[in-house]
């Protein structure tokens, strides 16, 4: 949590001029009325600074459960800043947590920060709101999720990634899930809908994974670039791929998804596995090559990029981005020009099928303020011609980010509304390339 700086006025008093013997007695009292208004002026500020060190706690009405704060919530809705809040979400009969969490505002809407266990803390530093949601207990009756397996650490943030393995999955084809968010916001748990739906008939182990975000968003000195997000996905399937046994999973039949920024990555991933290497990007002109942020210790990099190659079998980018100015290589580099926003397109990376064959499923809402059907199809047209099986479904009166899922009421409403369905249809594509 951020550090609350406290700012405090300080007042400068006259200069005084005296001639004659009084000269010195009057500086005095001159030094003394200054420091009467320092200390005034501290102790007023002071005051005027406790009256707003407080933050107000909103508690969401849950839905199929109870929410209880300790210590309780005083009556005005406020806590003092620094209090450390214990947060108990408490499922009612026939329902199981979702996730507790505390949500503040964030770059699209409610930025959430969620706990999958009952019981968790937070240290009041801002105005929040604070809730649970609950699902219903049969609803995925047959799924083992293990959460928050680390998977690397190149910077400030842990990077990690949950899974969701079918009871008894053995040898089971995996899918990996990239989250959106305009890779500077969101994590793997805002796709644990999409998570739940694709593993809970039996056919696949789903890993949701979590990366850095663009820039010095994560607290880095150094900014991070494109080219270390994508670095941080090959890493993460890197990962999975030396552990998916472990969950039931194998590590030689491999789907990639995502949504929006997850859609670009995904599509980069599936696209571009030849090119990691330790070549560095944009360091020599024209050599543009993308560092796993995680490599197994008993492998060589390119023992990486081989096995790679051939493991990604499939890709399915929802709403993503593939070319055009919404992407950015976020570069500081003076000589990073087009051909490093290239180095990171979909659109420009796309391998002739004669060489190695990425079937594709795209999706778009036909209602997507973002993504336009123009950039979609021109992505289309780019596969077709490069000999790759593809197929566009654009899903009538959905906007941006159908796959994803909140606490909320309205993004699990647009969930149920398209999401479940057009998870099955990714599916069933899946299941065509992996079975």
């Amino acid at each position: 949590m951020p550090a609350i700086a406290k700012k405090y006025i300080f007042v400068r008093g006259k200069n005084v001029v005296i001639l004659g013997i009084n000269q010195r007695k009057m500086r005095m009292k001159n030094l003394a009325f200054r420091f009467s208004m320092m200390v005034l002026s501290f102790f007023a500020c002071t005051a005027m600074y406790s009256q707003n060190d407080n933050f107000t706690v909103t508690v969401d009405p849950p839905v199929n459960g109870t929410v209880q704060l300790v210590p309780a919530l005083p009556a005005d809705g406020q806590y003092a800043a620094g209090t450390v809040v214990t947060v108990k979400a408490i499922p009612s009969a026939g329902f199981v947590l979702d996730a507790g969490y505390y949500a503040i505002p964030g770059r699209w809407g409610k930025m959430y920060y969620e706990s999958m266990t009952p019981e968790f803390k937070v240290t009041i530093d801002r105005n929040m709101n604070i809730g649970a949601s609950f699902i219903e207990a049969n609803a995925y009756p047959n799924i083992n999720v293990i959460q928050d397996v680390v998977y690397a650490k190149p910077g400030v943030k842990t990077l990690k990634y949950d899974v969701y393995a079918p009871k008894g999955a053995k040898n089971l084809p995996c899918i990996i899930i990239i989250h959106g968010g305009g890779w500077a916001s969101n994590t793997e748990d805002i796709m644990r809908g999409l998570a739940r739906e694709l593993t809970k008939d039996g056919k696949y182990v789903v890993f949701s994974i979590d990366y850095r975000w663009a820039q010095r968003l994560d607290g880095d000195a150094t900014g991070n670039t494109m080219a270390d997000l994508i670095g941080d996905v090959y890493g993460a399937i890197a990962h999975i791929m030396e552990h998916a046994a472990e969950y039931g999973g194998d590590p030689e039949r491999i789907a990639l998804t995502g949504d929006s920024a997850g859609g670009h990555l995904s599509a980069a991933c599936a696209n571009m596995p030849h090119k990691i290497g330790k070549g560095g990007f944009g360091k020599t002109p024209g050599v543009f090559e993308f560092m796993p942020s995680y490599l197994p210790k008993n492998k060589t990099i390119e023992q990486v990029r081989t096995e790679m190659m051939s493991a990604i079998k499939a890709a399915a980018p929802s709403y993503g981005v593939f070319g055009g100015n919404l992407l950015n290589h976020y570069s500081d580099d003076p000589a990073a020009d087009d051909t490093w926003k290239a180095a990171i397109a979909p659109l420009s990376n796309i391998p002739e099928a004669s060489e190695r064959q990425v079937p594709q499923y795209l999706t778009r809402g036909t209602m997507d303020f973002l993504i336009k059907d123009e950039a979609v199809k021109e992505y289309v047209d780019a596969l077709v011609k490069a000999g790759q099986r593809v197929q566009y479904v654009q899903v009538g009166g959905a906007g941006h980010a159908f796959f994803d899922w909140k606490p909320d009421a309205q993004t699990k409403v647009t969930f149920a509304k398209y999401g479940v369905y057009y998870a099955a249809e990714m599916k069933a594509f899946f299941n065509s390339v992996l079975y």
